[in-house]
């Protein structure tokens, strides 16, 4: 039984070679790099010597983690990443569906191509240049944000140096980023809706407000689900490139994340198993998350991963 089961899928292998062939270049890069670094992850639980190397290293079982749970800043870096992950959850999410509903609804076609241009144009930023940019505008001495607020009569923070405004800062820049991006998807999704829904509800007396309530809002359900779950994936995965370039000695007790942790650990001051524990941990959470995010979607409607 199991040697005809062999047989015939070798048998479609063979059948379908060009598919393979097709899906081959993706399969090796996910194999050498996604899958392949995964032998050092047992550097975690070992105290790793460079000169032993990976197998030679002793065994510390759980050590680095003991070491990482009861440290002074364990709950500092947890909130602060869980803090920032959430706040730019609840505002980046819904902005692009508002733009695209928004775009879907104009009927200029210069005026709709000129917005969508001028909103998803900084997602091509690189990032160091999107972070020069934006002490450039914040900068106290010759920022345009610092003088538009003082000319109108207000005192101007520091938004660079005060960690009570960092989040909002990295917040708010991310979503001018990443929200024209992110409308993309949804325009897409919008793409799909049936012409003539809207043509029987014009018909049944429906306004533009009902119309886009009861059938285009409902068509990004499925898509808004997906994203949704996506970023739960990813809920302490705050990249730390952009935190890292805005970080400062003055913004450390709200700009310090795991992420950032991880590099000053590992690559700074060269504690490779301390800083791939913690890495460890990071993923290992982000994927319960998707997991369990996952299964209640599933349970209380169709649209879930898998």
């Amino acid at each position: 039984m199991k040697r005809s089961r062999l047989t015939r899928t070798w048998k479609g292998i063979f059948q379908n070679w060009e598919l393979y062939i097709f899906i081959a270049p993706a399969l090796i890069y996910f194999l050498l790099f996604c899958y392949g670094p995964m032998y050092g992850i047992q550097i975690a639980f070992k105290t790793f010597i460079p000169t032993k190397g990976i197998t030679g290293s002793p065994w510390v079982g759980f050590d680095h983690f003991d070491r990482f749970f009861h440290s002074y800043y364990f709950w500092d870096l947890l909130w602060n990443t869980l803090s920032i992950s959430l706040y730019s959850l609840a505002v980046g999410f819904p902005i692009p569906i508002i733009l695209a509903l928004a775009f879907n609804e104009v009927r200029n076609g210069f005026f709709k191509k000129l917005a969508q241009t001028v909103t998803y144009a900084p997602h091509f930023i690189s990032m160091v240049v999107m972070v020069g940019m934006i002490i450039t505008f914040l900068s106290p001495s010759t920022g345009i944000v610092i003088h538009i607020i003082e000319g109108l009569g207000f005192t101007a923070p520091d938004f660079l140096t005060d960690p009570r405004w960092f989040k909002t800062m990295y917040v708010l820049s991310d979503v001018w980023q990443s929200a024209g991006w992110g409308t993309i998807i949804y325009l897409a999704a919008l793409s799909a809706v049936d012409p003539g829904l809207h043509e029987a509800a014009i018909i049944d007396g429906a306004s533009r407000f009902q119309r886009v309530r009861h059938i285009n809002i409902p068509t990004l359900v499925p898509t808004m689900t997906i994203l949704i779950i996506l970023s739960m994936g990813s809920l302490l995965g705050v990249g730390f490139e952009k935190i890292l370039l805005l970080q400062n000695p003055l913004n450390m007790t709200s700009s310090d994340v795991i992420s950032t942790f991880v590099y000053r650990s590992g690559l700074v001051s060269a504690q490779y198993s301390f800083s791939t524990a913690i890495g460890l941990f990071n993923s290992v959470i982000n994927a319960v998350l998707l997991i369990v995010v996952n299964q209640v979607v599933r349970r209380v409607s169709e649209n879930s991963l898998w």
